[in-house]
């Protein structure tokens, strides 16, 4: 895990400097291209200048008032006047002839017999010649004297200016390697920082085992990162849970059936020759027996409930199935059964679950009453929520003991003893089956006062969820 989290710090790493480079790169050309194209441009600009005096010269007239006689006589006013910039020259043309010319350029740099070799040039144009020192930038405009044409070429040298570009670039690039270096640097560290809580994660994930399920990972701040380590603590909160009720569970399972294993296997080792004997053996083996499969069977129904097809639901018409569970109650012990109401409209439930779990709650009644002892069964159906419930006179359940008792394997107290009859399950089942309709099951009870239990669940089941 260490490995793949460095991985990742690596992957950013240079993710984040592969796009740094690509954009600094990238604006370096285009800052270099476009300081090119202005020094082209502000070349042309100068020699613009010269040109338009040449312009205005030859709309001037002499100092005798007479326009310039001929052409040679202009292009020596103009050249007597003006001198070209740094880097550049002039080269004037009578005809298809060159005239006379100036240079400021450097000696070798051949500015002037590019521009020779260029020749006349026929209207106005701009461009670029080659020359042995480099490229220059040329303007030539046409100049019309009389009936004498001719032209003029006006050519600046780029090499200086874009010396000083690539000089310039040169420095940028410079200045961006160390830039890049800081950034690279900075996303290393700042990556560490980013993936530390991972790293604890790990640590944390390589840390707990089976037996140890309470290390948790320390959370700070209110980022992604930190809302992972709260979920991943949350997850670790239910698997110690999940796995604490497992084991209790599983201690309790081994606890209940320890007792009718012992007693089964008492028996066979004691059973005598004698056929009364032999058949009272078997008589308590078979109740062990029955005992431990009507175990295993509510163990079962426990761990269905989560299932979704644990509940087949459809509409009850209420009052008939409060009088159908009264009925089915009567046969569970001589009791003064009575009917204490019935909800009037349409329950939508499992009407096989719901049975059970009334049943259930009826047993128990029983179990605590003496023959004779009345029970209540009744429901109501108001609020959109149906409550089915069994009331009944025995001893009461301490307050204490009112949570504890829906505990699997727990065991209600009642004045002081401990009931053994049963698994330790029926309370727990009665739950889980309110709980998948949506429901809770109430309970009212005081010491010597019996207790109520009641079922309440939503008039129409969550039967879209489960």
């Amino acid at each position: 895990m260490r490995s793949i989290l460095g991985g990742v710090r690596a992957r950013v790493l240079v993710a984040f400097t592969a796009l740094l480079l690509l954009s600094t790169a990238a604006s370096v050309l285009v800052l270099r291209q476009v300081l090119l194209n202005r020094i082209g441009d502000q070349v042309e600009r100068t020699l613009q200048i010269e040109v338009d005096e040449l312009r205005n010269l030859a709309g001037d007239r002499e100092d005798g008032g007479q326009r310039f006689r001929s052409q040679e006589q202009l292009f020596d006013r103009y050249f007597d006047r003006n001198a070209p910039p740094a880097d550049a020259a002039l080269l004037a043309f009578t005809g298809d002839e060159a005239y006379r010319g100036n240079s400021t350029a450097p000696e070798g740099s051949g500015l002037v017999a590019a521009l020779t070799e260029l020749g006349p040039i026929d209207g106005t144009a701009s461009g670029d010649v080659d020359t042995p020192a480099g490229t220059a930038r040329y303007i030539a405009v046409p100049v019309t004297t009389g009936n004498e044409r001719g032209s003029v070429i006006a050519a600046g040298l780029l090499a200086g200016e874009r010396e000083q570009v690539e000089s310039a670039v040169r420095i940028a690039v410079g200045v961006s390697i160390v830039v890049v270096l800081l950034a690279g640097l900075f996303i290393w560290l700042a990556a560490g920082r980013a993936v530390a809580p991972l790293h604890a994660l790990a640590r944390t994930a390589r840390a707990i085992g089976q037996t140890d399920l309470g290390r948790r990972i320390p959370v700070r701040g209110n980022d992604e990162l930190a809302d992972l380590g709260r979920t991943f603590n949350s997850m670790l909160d239910r698997l110690q849970s999940a796995f604490a009720d497992q084991k209790d569970f599983l201690t309790d399972v081994s606890h209940e059936l320890r007792t009718p294993i012992t007693v089964i296997r008492g028996h066979l080792e004691t059973v005598g020759d004698s056929p009364a004997e032999r058949e009272e053996a078997v008589a308590v083996i078979q109740d062990e027996l029955d005992r431990m499969s009507r175990f295993v069977d509510d163990l079962l129904l426990l761990a269905m409930t989560p299932r979704p097809d644990f509940l087949r639901v459809r509409p009850i018409d209420l009052d008939l199935f409060t009088h159908d569970l009264f009925a089915k109650a009567r046969s569970l012990g001589a009791r003064d059964w009575r009917l204490e109401g019935t909800g009037v409209g349409i329950l939508v439930a499992d009407q096989q679950r719901l049975t059970q779990a009334v049943m259930n709650l009826a047993t128990n009644a029983v179990r605590h009453t003496r023959e004779g002892e009345p029970i209540w069964i009744g429901s109501s159906l108001s609020d959109d929520r149906g409550r089915l419930w069994v009331r009944d006179t025995g001893p009461g359940i301490e307050p204490d003991e009112q949570e504890r008792i829906f505990e699997r394997f727990a065991r209600a107290t009642r004045s002081g003893v401990a009931s053994s009859d049963g698994t330790g399950l029926g309370l727990s089942i009665v739950r889980a089956i309110a709980e998948v309709h949506g429901g809770t099951v109430e309970l009212e009870s005081s010491p010597g006062s019996g207790a109520t239990f009641t079922i309440v669940i939503p008039a129409t089941a969550p039967s879209d969820e489960r």
